[in-house]
């Protein structure tokens, strides 16, 4: 989730879990991404599962998200952790 510019100084990555298993939690712990991603099956991001890694812990990229995406992905943060 995080720019590029921040992992290249960082050393980390913010990451978000994503998951194919389709949950009963709507918006804003989950939220269905869209099939331009090119996941290859129906996926949520856990927008409650917020990790920062290392650099080189994740594997391939599997996709971009749009600033879109990005803004809803924020809103449901907005939700969870704002009073």
């Amino acid at each position: 989730m995080s720019l590029d510019v921040f992992n290249e100084r960082s050393g980390t990555v913010i990451a978000m879990a994503i998951t194919s298993q389709e949950q009963r939690a709507g918006f804003p712990l989950m939220l269905e991404l869209p099939s331009q991603l090119g996941l290859g099956q129906r996926s949520w991001v856990k927008i409650s599962q917020v990790r920062t890694l290392s650099t080189e812990r994740p594997g391939k990229k599997i996709g971009r998200a749009t600033p879109e995406l990005l803004g809803q992905v924020v809103e449901g943060l907005n939700e969870i952790i704002a009073a």
